[in-house]
């Protein structure tokens, strides 16, 4: 099973929890209904490979943290994660919606920690083909590339992010991150998405 085919089941399972249909759920989320209609019924099949921007919108749609759909609904006060025991790999694409391509691997550092605010990862960054597709949520996030270089468009500009170098931005603004070049990356990020 897929982590894609996870995060769908998880939409899923919170969305009848609150007993609502897909169109509900869609109405709720900015877009056209009906094609919000399609997106999540492909994420709930394990058919589409999710970006972050449309995970937000259904996480705050739904009234739940981005990491519900992420890790086990188990949590505790403090996580202590150690070398070889970060979570399994989430796979996300950096444009908004139905590019196959898996353009980021998330390793959550936080899987289980009860009521947090922000969402550490280490991410795999893979090069991407062709112009961004510039995304938009609400909150911020902080980028330290670890390894490799980092292209992040926001707005109208670009940056070029390197090894030891660190940036932070309000996610409002549209953005794209991926590998500069042809070689991976490896970033450790932290969102943060109001509830």
């Amino acid at each position: 099973m897929s982590n894609g085919n996870v995060v769908g089941q998880r939409i899923r399972r919170i969305r009848e929890g609150r007993q609502m249909k897909v169109e509900d759920l869609a109405a709720a989320i900015p877009g056209g209904q009906d094609a919000n209609v399609k997106l999540i019924e492909s994420l709930e099949r394990g058919e589409l490979v999710p970006s972050l921007t449309p995970l937000l919108q259904i996480a705050r749609a739904l009234g739940v943290r981005l990491g519900s759909f992420l890790d086990d609904q188990t949590g505790h006060a403090i996580v202590h994660t150690r070398a070889g025991e970060i979570a399994a790999v989430s796979r996300f694409v950096g444009s908004n919606l139905g590019d196959a391509r898996e353009e980021l691997n998330f390793h959550s550092l936080a899987a289980n920690k009860n009521d947090r605010h922000m969402e550490p990862f280490l991410i795999d960054v893979k090069p991407h083909e062709g112009a961004p597709a510039l995304s938009t949520h609400e909150g911020e996030e902080f980028i330290h590339v670890l390894e490799g270089e980092i292209e992040i468009s926001y707005g109208k500009d670009t940056y070029l992010v390197k090894s030891g170098d660190s940036i932070y931005y309000d996610s409002i603004v549209p953005h794209h991150l991926h590998a500069a070049g042809n070689r991976a990356a490896k970033i450790l990020a932290v969102v943060y998405a109001p509830f």
